[in-house]
């Protein structure tokens, strides 16, 4: 596991974005915004995953894939993980060195992981799986994967079982189109690659910010990053004169479901 420049370019022969990749690149021009307001993750998800696993994350090997400006990172890191992180977007990748200049990180992405066969314990994908193209990813995995090591997946999911929420998210679907929202979504069990076996848990949790942080955080995801700033300053403004009357002193409480997937090889 090497570190490597942040803002290396990828190299002649690398496998080039496909549209997936390229949508996820569009967090790059917004990496300060992506490390100052979305949420991180609770510690009962490591506790999670550790007992999933059947090993502390102490010591383990580990590549944090999509690992963007850092939040899981340094989440796995502070939890003893000997971490490294992966992360295709320069802009991601210098947020994350910036703040994180001790953790070995390596551009690249899951579709071709710059890694030894069987070298590591745990792979985690953080909000980021559904940025591969599993066809490629889910090999690569268990290739890079030690017997007995494993793959964790998860993403935080707003928790529609409260009435704000899922009010929110109805005007999110309105304004994006039914299919589209800015709450994150997990991936469908049938989706997950069929080398591996899964057991999934959820993990409840909530966080207080401010309602400029939660409108950073909505402003912060793809849906709005490749709208267009017009029309997402309009949405945004809109949104805020709403949640002011619903948070008339200024703090929003987010609900999230944290949903992980974790198998071993």
């Amino acid at each position: 596991m090497s570190h490597t420049d942040p803002t290396t370019p990828t190299a002649p022969g690398e496998s080039t974005p496909h549209h997936g990749q390229s949508r996820a690149l569009s967090f790059d021009r917004a990496a300060a915004q992506y490390s100052a307001a979305r949420p991180g993750y609770p510690p009962a998800l490591f506790t999670a995953i550790e007992e999933l696993t059947s090993r502390p994350l102490r010591g383990a090997r580990t590549l944090d894939v999509g690992a963007g400006t850092g939040i899981s990172t340094r989440l796995l890191h502070d939890r003893g993980a000997r971490v490294t992180a992966v992360e295709p977007g320069p802009g991601m990748a210098a947020e994350l060195h910036r703040t994180l200049p001790q953790v070995p990180l390596v551009r690249g992405d899951g579709n071709r992981l710059p890694f030894a066969t069987a070298s590591a314990d745990l792979i985690t994908y953080a909000q980021s799986w559904h940025w591969t193209d599993q066809a490629l990813s889910a090999p690569e995995a268990v290739r890079v994967l030690r017997t007995g090591g494993a793959l964790a997946l998860w993403w935080n999911v707003s928790d529609h079982s409260v009435l704000w929420i899922a009010e929110q998210d109805a005007r999110l679907r309105r304004f994006f189109g039914v299919d589209e929202s800015a709450h994150g979504s997990s991936i469908r069990p049938r989706d997950l690659p069929a080398e591996l076996d899964f057991v999934n848990r959820k993990v409840s949790w909530t966080r207080q910010v401010s309602l400029d942080t939660h409108l950073a955080n909505l402003g912060s995801h793809s849906a709005f990053l490749v709208r267009g700033e017009v029309g997402a300053r309009r949405f945004l403004t809109e949104e805020r004169e709403i949640l002011a009357e619903l948070f008339p002193d200024g703090t929003v409480e987010e609900s999230y479901v944290v949903d992980l997937s974790v198998a071993t090889r």
